[in-house]
């Protein structure tokens, strides 16, 4: 999912570099979109592991 938001946010830079104004900020509101979803699945995942009793 990381690899997602970075993915968007790489294409909403080139759009911005050629101007398309709509698409960077279509693209860059999907790759933030994606990266909150990413830390709390991030973070989610470190609790349950904790819960478990094993080591992160």
């Amino acid at each position: 999912m990381l690899g997602w938001a970075i993915t968007f946010l790489v294409i909403a830079l080139i759009a911005a570099l050629f101007g398309f104004g709509g698409i960077a900020s279509a693209s860059a509101g999907i790759a933030q979109i994606l990266f909150v979803i990413f830390l709390v699945l991030f973070v989610v995942a470190m609790v349950a592991r904790a819960l478990r009793g094993r080591t992160p």
